[in-house]
């Protein structure tokens, strides 16, 4: 009840401006037990209607509340009492005038509006630049992180490839199977060597032969445990296997593992070895010396005789002999240099493997002659 729009207390009540105290609780006595919510339960309105009547009681019976309504009371039928006795030009002054005040009010709060509009809207773009922006730094960044990770495994991938493999104990042993009866020579380890030594130098005292005793209709076997100083004279044995220009017709030799070892696959890879354009039998011929190249590092490195060494690498070949040159003179067995710690646990290692394939072939030997 505080604006011109509020019920008027003294007309809720019925009441003139000028009723006393005593006309006020009466009138409003009377009027509240007709609207008293417990009296008219089913009317909707009836709280409200009691409500409104507490307040205008309550608010006519304080002095100075009472007062300042009456004096807004007074100033409005004072000011419709002006505007009854203004002509109808000066009404019409007085409405554009109102109106211009609304048209105001309204403008500028539809401008404060469009200020606030524009502020969100400000906002929400900036939001949505620093959104994009933090959105394209982590794209960046992910790029950046996975072509770091590229090129690091690319880098490994290049630096595995220039790595040889380590050496294992018997890649410079071959396995060596022949008849007697087409090579009767052959029966201890210095003849073999002297056989194998055109493709190099052969750890004599290591030899491991095993001749089985004939069998009817059968002819006897020799089966032997060849190794190399070197993996390249290992190698160019397994590639002459079978051809007569060596002198090994009707002699099958591969490696002692049964593969071929990790290094020669290395060497391939790096262009060191290319295929061999004859050749028969399984495992005979099937590689050989790519041509020398000086532009080639890896190459001139693998050519190159290496210093003494008595790390695992100390059998990597430091150059091949070409398979298809003429066969050289056999050359004796060059001098063992002094072995170190690592050379020995190598030696012992080759030793130990030598002897399983040992007993390996003296049980295959057993089972077929049973």
């Amino acid at each position: 009840m505080s604006s011109d729009e509020d019920v008027n207390p003294y007309e809720l009540l019925g009441l003139s401006i000028e009723a006393t105290d005593q006309e006020i609780k009466t009138a409003y006595r009377q009027r509240s037990l007709k609207v008293h919510p417990d009296r008219n339960r089913g009317n909707p309105d009836a709280a409200r209607k009691f409500h409104e009547l507490v307040q205008a009681q309550e608010l006519l019976l304080d002095p100075l509340r009472r007062m300042a309504l009456d004096a807004k009371l007074r100033i409005k039928e004072a000011r419709k009492a002006r505007y009854a006795t203004y002509d109808a030009k000066r009404k019409v002054l007085v409405e554009e005038l109102e109106e211009s005040e609304r048209a105001f009010k309204r403008a500028r709060v539809e401008k404060e509006a469009e200020k606030q509009e524009r502020y969100r809207e400000n906002e929400r773009i900036m939001e949505e630049g620093r959104r994009l922006r933090e959105e394209r730094e982590k794209e960046l960044t992910r790029k950046e992180r996975e072509r770091e990770a590229f090129e690091r495994k690319a880098q490994q991938a290049a630096d595995a490839i220039l790595e040889p493999p380590p050496s294992g104990p018997l890649d410079t042993t071959v396995r060596v199977k022949y008849t007697l009866s087409a090579h009767p020579t052959l029966t201890d380890a210095s003849a073999l060597g002297a056989l194998l030594a055109a493709h190099g130098a052969v750890d004599e005292p290591s030899i491991v032969l095993s001749l089985k005793p004939a069998l009817p209709k059968k002819p006897k076997r020799g089966t032997a445990l060849v190794p190399f100083k070197q993996i390249r004279g290992a190698f160019a044995a397994v590639c002459a296997s079978g051809r007569p220009e060596y002198r090994l017709e009707d002699i099958e030799i591969s490696w002692a593992e049964g593969k071929e070892p990790e290094l020669i696959g290395w060497l391939k890879k790096m262009g060191q070895l290319g295929k061999a354009t004859n050749g028969a039998g399984k495992g005979k011929g099937k590689d050989k010396l790519a041509p020398h190249q000086d532009n080639n590092p890896v190459a001139s490195t693998a050519a190159t005789p290496p210093p003494p060494s008595n790390g695992t690498f100390s059998s990597f070949p430091s150059t091949f002999p070409d398979i298809n040159a003429a066969p050289p003179r056999p050359s004796a067995p060059t001098a063992v240099p002094g072995l170190d710690y690592e050379s020995l646990t190598l030696m012992r290692m080759r030793q130990a493997e030598r002897e399983r394939l040992e007993r390996e072939i003296r049980e295959q030997e057993a089972d077929e002659g049973s």
